[in-house]
Parts: structure tokens; C-alpha cells; sequence
């Protein structure tokens, strides 16, 4: 049984890797923008962040799953994921710019914010339409509330909080500054084994029989 990774985020292919398995790795080219644009016009206003992450995460997983399924011959799964981090009623994705993770830094010190992470995973086999499963995990974040600004600095500079949701890592330099994680860890990783597992179950998959 075979598993596509509908990302290339080395977290979530870390992640599998550690559970066993190797995927197959897929970029899904999809615009994530434009499709939480176009659902929030079509809303007339903006998405619960579980709404959004498990949204984009949906298109992100059938993207793969409609190429694996025109080309043949793929007979597994097919795993798409996104995460966003809200703190104190508002949604943050990556910060991108080393200003922007040093405000939300400030911000996040001593807070504990709740990290969403949308879950698609589609059965895809020869000759037969792609089946879904979906699932959104939480986790909530504590941060340490003596964390000085020159750490905060000396984070940034590293540049790992630019490109992951919410500005922080749990698994690498910014756990250290994380005092509590409520929920699955890996959730906040970048995915949540446990619902993967389940929503593989979903389909019909058992999880050992994807063991590398």
C-alpha cells in the first residue's frame, strides 16, 4: 500500500518517516490565497480557522489525487494537510518577514493560542474514483512568559519561524520556549498521526499495512 504526501513541508514528511513510512512526495500547486479568497466571497466573510485549514487541505489532497488517478497505476493514499495558529481572536499562517515573527513573538509570550490542522485523505486505486476522509485536529500552545526579547531575536535570526504557521516549532530550536502542548503533539508538528490513522481506517486502509 502506498502513500503520496500531497506536500513538500519537511515537517510532515519527518513526521511519516518517523511513523514508518516513506511516501512519495507531490507538490499540489494550488494557489492557497486565491481559494480562501474566493470561499470567503462566497461566504461574505471569513472562514473559521478549522473551516480554512481543513478547506485548504481538501484542495491541497484532491489536486494529487486527481493527477495520481489520471496518470494510473497509484494504489494507496493520499495525505493533504494546513495549518493555521489563532491567538486572541486572530488566525495566523507564516509570518514570512523577520518583523512580523518578532510582533507576533511579543504577542504570543506567556499566551496560549490554539493550533488547527486540517486532515484530507483520499483512497485512490486503478479504475476507480478517489474516496475522502476528513478531519480537523487541535492543539492549544502554552509559551513560556519569560521569554526575553533577545531571545526572541536571537529565534528570528535563525530564520526557522519565518515558514511555518503561527512563527514557532515545537520539535526543533523554538521548543525550548513552549511550556505546555494540550492535545496530539504531533498536531503541532504539522500533523496529526492519529487522525490519519483513523481516516485511513475510514477507508478501508489499516496503518501497519503502510509501513515502509
Amino acid at each position: 500500500m502506498r502513500v503520496c504526501l500531497a506536500s513538500t513541508s519537511p515537517a510532515r514528511l519527518m513526521l511519516l518517516r518517523q511513523a514508518g513510512i516513506e511516501p512519495l512526495t507531490l507538490s499540489p500547486d494550488v494557489d492557497e490565497d486565491a481559494v480562501a479568497a474566493a470561499a470567503e466571497a462566497e461566504r461574505g466573510g471569513p472562514l473559521e480557522p478549522a473551516e480554512l485549514v481543513l478547506l485548504l487541505a481538501r484542495e491541497k489532497a484532491a489536486a494529487v489525487a486527481r493527477r495520481l488517478t489520471a496518470e494510473g497505476g497509484f494504489d494507496g493514499i493520499v495525505i493533504g494537510g494546513d495549518s493555521m495558529f489563532a491567538l486572541g481572536g486572530r488566525v495566523y499562517g507564516k509570518p514570512y518577514t523577520p518583523e512580523e515573527a518578532t510582533r507576533r513573538w511579543l504577542e504570543m509570550r506567556g499566551a496560549t493560542g490554539i493550533l488547527h490542522s486540517g486532515h484530507s485523505v483520499f483512497r485512490v486505486a486503478p479504475g476507480t474514483e478517489p474516496v475522502e476522509a476528513t478531519a480537523v485536529a487541535e492543539a492549544a500552545v502554552t509559551f513560556a512568559d519569560d521569554v526575553t526579547d533577545a531571545e526572541i531575536a536571537a529565534y528570528v535570526a535563525t530564520g526557522e519561524p519565518l515558514h511555518v504557521a503561527g512563527a514557532f516549532t515545537v520539535d526543533s530550536l523554538g521548543g525550548a520556549f513552549i511550556t505546555r502542548v494540550e492535545g496530539d503533539p504531533s498536531t503541532v508538528v504539522g500533523m496529526s498521526l492519529s487522525t490519519v490513522r483513523r481516516l485511513a481506517s475510514e477507508l478501508g486502509v489499516t496503518w501497519t499495512a503502510l509501513w515502509s
